[in-house]
């Protein structure tokens, strides 16, 4: 099944990108898709870890939240190196990562750093803890109140 949804996104995803529609060329996408999967099988590389596709519907709900906070994050950086005093606070906090899996703790330390003026520093999957620096001590404690951390949570568990 996983080689399935594979080649279905790899096509639909190759047939988005190149535009064309001509029946060779969709050939040549056709080719290059199954040329991919049999690699993919081959070399052993498809397992829940690499190809998590049960999160797709998931996703659904999250990612246009995470774009918005993006988009938010990216206007309040863009203020703070528009206004000539520079008001930066840099601070490192450290956030509790109340996902259950590697998947969704990477989910919520890439969606940290995917938010303009937020990095993940350090990861710890052990204590279940990031430690993120912030250009804004506001950056840090918006992070702290949680709310990204439970939409993770609640992406990663499907609730």
């Amino acid at each position: 099944m996983r080689l399935v949804i594979l080649a279905a996104v790899l096509f639909a995803f190759w047939l988005l990108l190149s535009g064309h529609y001509e029946a060779l060329l969709i050939g040549y996408g056709i080719l290059s898709v199954g040329l991919g999967v049999v690699f993919a099988r081959r070399l052993d590389i498809l397992d829940e870890e690499s190809f998590p596709y049960g999160l797709f519907w998931r996703g659904v709900l999250y990612w246009p939240w995470l774009i918005l906070e993006i988009m938010k994050s990216a206007i309040d950086v863009t203020k703070i190196i528009l206004n000539p005093k520079l008001p930066i606070s840099p601070t490192l906090v450290r956030v509790t990562a109340h996902q259950k899996g590697t998947v969704g703790i990477t989910t919520y330390a890439n969606s940290i750093t995917l938010t303009p003026g937020t990095i993940s520093a350090v990861v710890s999957e052990r204590k279940h803890e990031i430690l993120v620096h912030a250009l804004t001590e506001d950056g840090g404690e918006v992070l702290e109140e949680g709310e990204m951390d439970r939409r993770v949570a609640s992406f990663e568990a499907g609730t």
